[in-house]
């Protein structure tokens, strides 16, 4: 009987443990995606909504991840929580392009948060609201190319109290990919972990027009 008792207070236990939210990270990186790179890399081969003509997405939110100050981050967490339903989802097109990166970004970061499915999506949309996407840059997008270290000063410049240390420009295949912000967990900027500072290296790359 002892035995039996034990077995299943331990497979409660155990089936607890596994819906326990991830919530041990250490902060934050916003991740700003530059959609016409997006759009040339993948999205036309996609026939992806946002990058047909006349949408006019730059700068939008690829998502808001947690990471750990050693380095690395959780992904595809368990959670106690509904998924998001499609209005959610719907209801972050106009900052995030497409309701299904929305789904995703819930299922790979969201449930590492602890946070439900809707203060995700405000906390992510409070994150990209706080951050000023310069004017100057959509302008600069029509020659075609441009310096990732010219695209992090302009950040700077729009963001009076944002630090180099804070922020990074990445490329992918010779093209400005993302703008990423590291933040506190209440949404302060704050330095980067080593393993997040990775800037683009190269003097000039590939910065479609915005369409």
């Amino acid at each position: 009987m002892k035995a039996w008792i034990t077995a299943i207070i331990l497979a409660v236990a155990a089936a607890t443990a596994f819906f326990i939210p991830r919530e041990d990270f250490d902060y934050y990186i916003l991740s700003l995606s530059w959609t016409p790179s997006w759009c040339a890399e993948a999205g036309d081969a996609r026939g992806a909504a946002q990058c047909e003509a006349g949408r006019g997405y730059g700068f939008t939110l690829h998502g808001l991840w947690p990471q750990y100050e050693r380095g690395g981050w959780p992904a595809d967490c368990s959670s106690q929580s509904e998924p998001p339903t499609r209005a959610a989802t719907a209801a972050m097109v106009d900052i995030m392009g497409d309701a299904g990166l929305a789904a995703y970004e819930w299922r790979k970061h969201g449930t590492c948060t602890g946070l439900s499915p809707q203060d995700y999506f405000k906390a992510s949309r409070q994150a990209y609201d706080s951050i000023v996407r310069p004017a100057s840059l959509r302008q600069r997008a029509g020659s075609g190319h441009a310096n990732p270290s010219d695209i992090e000063a302009a950040f700077l410049k729009a963001n009076p109290g944002l630090a180099p240390d804070q922020i990074t420009v990445t490329c992918k295949s010779n093209r400005i990919q993302e703008v990423r912000i590291c933040l506190t967990k209440d949404l302060r900027w704050r330095d980067c972990a080593a393993d997040a500072r990775r800037d683009c290296s190269t003097s000039g790359a590939g910065f479609q027009p915005v369409r």
